[in-house]
């Protein structure tokens, strides 16, 4: 069997055992990406002669007997909003093409700490503005379930290279649904965790009070090693909490009976996919099964979410994306006749049309006189939306909902009616708004072979519980095809 097709605890006990090396592995996964990267298009930069490299020093290691990290030499991909020391971060953006950061984001130094290879970039939506990664500068990535159709976004790039067999497993960030999405369009498991559980610092802000990094893995006890590697207090992150983190894989296993487990009637309303609103409640009997115990709740404040959300989320990309001027670094315009034509043009010919309309409903909802008509507004629906939250928290453990209304749609489906767009988030946002953590994972296929995803929410910091419950349905389904032919 290839070695892409095993978890990344398969193969850290290969590794471990020394029954093959981190430069096998590696080079095993650069031969499947070199492979299907034409077909699929998931990384921005391949940095193969660095992880060779990386690879053999961590074998070196291995052979001294020295004391590695539980996932030393597995290969992984980095979304390409994430710094990384002297590789290329674009934010897949004309502004960014040129930038190589000075510095490693915290993430990254964990995954360089904890001995993992970091094979490339991963494409996405520019500056993570999009849900299909068809808003990307350089390239449009495939979903490798059916090539015709987006990956999701924006860690479109992040999603399908786990699908793809291109990555053990990737790093994503998740502002209102950009890893779960992507990860539901692509069936792998994808996390978005408890808002301050995983450093921000390094990721270039879209949102700073939403967005948040998260792995996307092949199964869920993937996702339980992936995140014991990067959550953490991290004070070089104001909104870091100072907790203490488990060990997230202790949590597999356990058994589920008699937990409380939530079905919101408002994501399961006549804008959800029948296929996918069937497999879902499929899901939900399933547990019940397992001796859960599955009960209907309301959470009214849902159709307020995402509105409140493109509100605050552009108010504060307006804000973030004010740096790229033109002066400092990245993109440069090459005509200007003084400092204001500067700014005005570079960021006219290095912004796409998505990055530019979210700039303008940010400025607008900033503005004097509309601040309180709307972003202020949206900010108190915010509040809502989480009070909500803890309220049905206080009589259960986990809320079961699709990760969106729809599985994959084809390649320009939506680019002309951006409301369409924005409506692929309508089952995500509310999580990003509330803090809270949330995971993807596939539950079955609709009748044209592409993947379905449910959504399991969790309390604030309770991803061990998110985990168990995931780990318990996903023994269950152990037949499902993980991976797609190409």
């Amino acid at each position: 069997m290839s070695l892409t097709l095993k978890s990344a605890y398969e193969l850290s006990e290969k590794l471990k055992n020394k029954e093959i090396s981190s430069e096998e592995l590696t080079r095993s996964y650069l031969d499947r990406l070199n492979e299907v990267e034409d077909k699929v298009k998931s990384y921005v930069t391949v940095c193969e002669e660095d992880a060779i490299n990386t690879a053999k020093n961590i074998d070196e290691r291995r052979a001294k007997g020295e004391k590695l990290g539980p996932l030393a030499g597995i290969p992984i991909g980095v979304k390409d909003n994430i710094c990384t020391k002297n590789l290329k971060t674009t934010c897949s953006s004309k502004m960014l093409y040129n930038f190589e950061p000075p510095y490693d984001a915290t993430v990254v130094s964990k995954i360089k700490e904890n001995d993992l290879v970091i094979l490339g970039k991963l494409n996405m939506d520019e500056f993570a503005m999009g849900s299909s990664t068809e808003n990307s500068y350089f390239q449009k990535t495939k979903n490798p379930w059916d090539l015709d159709r987006v990956p999701g976004g924006s860690s479109g790039g992040s999603a399908a290279a786990v699908a793809a067999r291109q990555a053990v497993f990737t790093l994503g960030s998740d502002t209102g649904g950009s890893i779960r999405q992507p990860a539901s369009y692509c069936g792998v498991v994808g996390m978005k965790p408890t808002y301050g559980a995983v450093s921000r610092y390094g990721l270039v802000a879209f949102a700073s009070s939403l967005d948040q990094i998260g792995p996307i893995t092949k199964d869920v006890k993937d996702m339980a090693l992936a995140l014991n590697s990067i959550v953490g207090y991290d004070k070089m992150d104001s909104s870091s909490a100072k907790i203490e983190y488990p060990d997230y894989t202790t949590a597999l296993g356990q058994d589920v009976k008699g937990m409380r487990i939530a079905l919101p009637k408002e994501y399961f309303s006549d804008g959800i996919q029948s296929e996918i609103k069937e497999q879902v409640l499929n899901v939900a009997k399933e547990y019940e099964k397992l001796g859960a115990i599955v009960e209907e709740v309301e959470l009214k404040t849902t159709e307020y979410a995402l509105p409140a959300y493109y509100l605050i989320s552009s108010a504060e990309a307006s804000s973030n994306l004010a740096r790229f001027d033109g002066v400092k670094y990245g993109y440069r315009a090459e005509k200007y006749d003084n400092l204001l034509e500067l700014y005005k043009q570079t960021r006219d010919e290095a912004f796409g049309t998505e990055v530019k309309r979210r700039i303008m409903l940010g400025t607008y909802a900033l503005s004097s006189g509309y601040y309180d008509a709307y972003y202020k507004k949206a900010q108190r629906v915010r509040t809502l939306i989480k009070n909500e939250f803890d309220a049905v928290f206080n009589n259960f453990d986990i809320i079961l909902t699709p990760t969106v209304p729809a599985t994959s749609f084809k390649f320009g489906a939506k680019t002309d009616n951006p409301i369409e767009m924005y409506m692929n988030d309508v089952c995500t946002v509310p999580i990003n708004i509330a803090g809270l953590p949330a995971l993807s994972m596939n539950c079955g296929f609709d009748k044209d072979g592409l993947p379905i995803g449910v959504q399991l929410i969790g309390k604030a910091f309770d991803e061990s519980t998110i985990l168990k419950v995931a780990y318990a349905y996903e023994k269950t389904q152990e037949n499902i095809n993980k991976y797609p032919t190409l």
